[in-house]
């Protein structure tokens, strides 16, 4: 593209902002670059575990620094950290952005916060923290299931969240979120996501951990045991801190240690293709293996946007 048309397409996409969502070691990154660099953006990131600075290898966060990142590495493990949170924060750096004349371009695999950056997210009163030792029992949760509407039932955290806000405002978490606040109009988002087939994907996750390993993900999970946050922090939930810990304590070989993270690792690819599937009818996907033809096609959609 020649110099000037470039100029004049970053100028026509000012306010815009691009999303990219797409399952685990899926190439967000490596690709979110090329883009920053072709449309003069700055990359926000929307990964719910990317947020903790003291998990870097094996919530596998970017470090490259040719291109201005944020809301990468900024809490810490032993705080608690909400969709709520991120949305705040989110809002004000994509305007901060815009501001100088450049595009937001949102990357991660949390549906979450992308759902709360187009379509608007409620302001929830703030609940008191539970106990540590605070367990929801499954009997309560199938006892009353208007409280848990349109949550997992494996997702602990959230039945918690659910419990918690009905307990102290006495209203479900879903009515709640029925009343949505936009921050942008719909007009100024461009969409997409990454939908690599299976298979290459559980092959990048293989590869990808093992790289995980030789960066020193084990001494990072010996130092997040040391820290030792609340168990019910999302940070607990990262891929790999449990089973790095069975592995130290002898409870698992390292080869079952390379099957378990790949299994969770799978699992949570699956769980963020069901979310694609039925959260994101309306953005474009792309399936592409081979890297060059991925970036030049998603440029090309990017271009005529």
């Amino acid at each position: 593209m020649e110099p000037l048309k470039l100029i004049s397409l970053i100028k026509k996409k000012q306010k815009k902002i691009i999303l990219l969502f797409g399952p685990t070691a899926s190439g967000k990154s490596k690709l979110a670059l090329d883009i920053a660099k072709k449309f003069n953006a700055e990359i926000v990131n929307a990964d719910s575990m990317q947020v903790y600075k003291e998990i870097k290898i094996l919530s596998a966060r970017p470090d490259d620094h040719t291109i201005s990142h944020h809301l990468y590495g900024f809490i810490s493990i032993k705080k608690t950290f909400s969709t709520g949170e991120w949305i705040k924060k989110a809002i004000k750096t994509i305007k901060k952005i815009n501001k100088k004349g450049k595009i937001a371009l949102v990357v991660g695999g949390t549906g979450l916060y992308f759902k709360a950056l187009y379509q608007g997210f409620s302001e929830i009163p703030k609940v008191p923290k539970p106990k540590k030792d605070f367990k929801l029992k499954k009997n309560y949760i199938l006892k009353y299931p208007n409280i848990f509407k349109y949550v997992s039932l494996n997702d602990k955290q959230r039945l918690q969240r659910a419990f918690l806000v009905f307990k102290h405002t006495g209203k479900p978490l879903w009515m709640w979120q029925q009343k949505n606040k936009r921050f942008f109009k719909s007009s100024q988002f461009h969409k997409f996501y990454l939908c690599p087939p299976k298979p290459v994907l559980e092959s990048r996750i293989k590869k990808r951990f093992l790289s995980m390993l030789k960066k020193g993900a084990i001494r990072e999970a010996e130092n997040f045991k040391k820290i030792n946050p609340n168990s019910l922090n999302s940070s607990n939930f990262i891929i790999g801190l449990k089973e790095i810990s069975q592995f130290l304590n002898n409870e698992i070989s390292l080869e079952e240690l390379k099957q378990l993270v790949l299994i969770r690792s799978r699992q949570y690819s699956k769980r963020q293709f069901t979310w694609q599937r039925g959260q994101m009818k309306d953005w474009k996907g792309f399936s592409d293996t081979n890297y060059l033809d991925l970036r030049k096609k998603v440029i090309r959609y990017l271009s005529k946007t």
